[in-house]
């Protein structure tokens, strides 16, 4: 309790949370690349709080530790769904650069978890999807950043980036603004089936698989 008293929100301790990751993860861990680049754009979301730029902050600040959360049970915890279980298969592999597991971790994040937790916020608040749809906007914006911190962090320079760099055509086959998309829609459907329980729970395992499927693509081992 006297631990919990010092964090303002509760997004400051899910900061806490991925600090200690951060401090005890091998820097060069697959799973400690996307802890790092995560944990910046949650503390940049924490200064946003209190600046407005959410409308509603209670529902801004629910979404978010929900969506921290599955992630914190799989790096925490080991409970890994289809979606992260690349992540952690590969997570030492020496062929996969730290890019892919970055954006390996955004798709599975943003691709299966994104819409479980827009789906918890509903039901936490009381509301509907197109309630949160400026906090979804809002925080996906924040990821957008997040997937241009990542780019300047961790792209190789114009040199090794060529046309023939295998690298380059992963680049190519994945995008953030389809996934946000997608992941919209997959979460506008499964509150519309949260009524046919064996309905929802089979459209949420598909999506996981799928998610999994495009994770297992991203880090396909590269010659250096």
């Amino acid at each position: 309790m006297a631990q919990s008293a010092q964090f303002t929100t509760p997004v400051d301790a899910v900061v806490s949370r991925m600090r200690t990751l951060d401090a005890e993860l091998p820097e060069r861990d697959g799973l400690a690349v996307f802890n790092r680049v995560y944990l910046t754009v949650t503390e940049e979301f924490d200064r946003h709080l209190d600046t407005g730029v959410f409308p509603d902050r209670r529902a801004a600040i629910t979404l978010d530790v929900r969506f921290a959360e599955r992630y914190l049970a799989v790096a925490e915890e080991g409970r890994a769904p289809a979606s992260w279980r690349p992540v952690l298969q590969f997570r030492r592999h020496p062929g996969v650069r730290p890019l892919q597991f970055a954006l390996a971790g955004i798709n599975a994040h943003i691709g299966h978890d994104l819409a479980l937790a827009l789906v918890d916020t509903c039901r936490t608040l009381d509301c509907e999807p197109a309630d949160l749809e400026d906090e979804f906007d809002r925080v996906g914006d924040l990821l957008v950043s997040l997937e241009e911190h990542i780019r300047e962090d961790l792209m190789p320079g114009p040199d090794l980036l060529q046309i023939a760099d295998p690298l380059t055509h992963l680049l190519g086959s994945w995008s953030l603004e389809r996934a946000r998309q997608a992941t919209w829609a997959a979460a506008r459907a499964l509150w519309a089936l949260r009524g046919l329980p064996d309905l929802a729970e089979e459209f949420a395992e598909r999506l996981d698989a799928a998610v999994g499927l495009a994770g297992r693509m991203l880090l396909t081992p590269l010659p250096t």
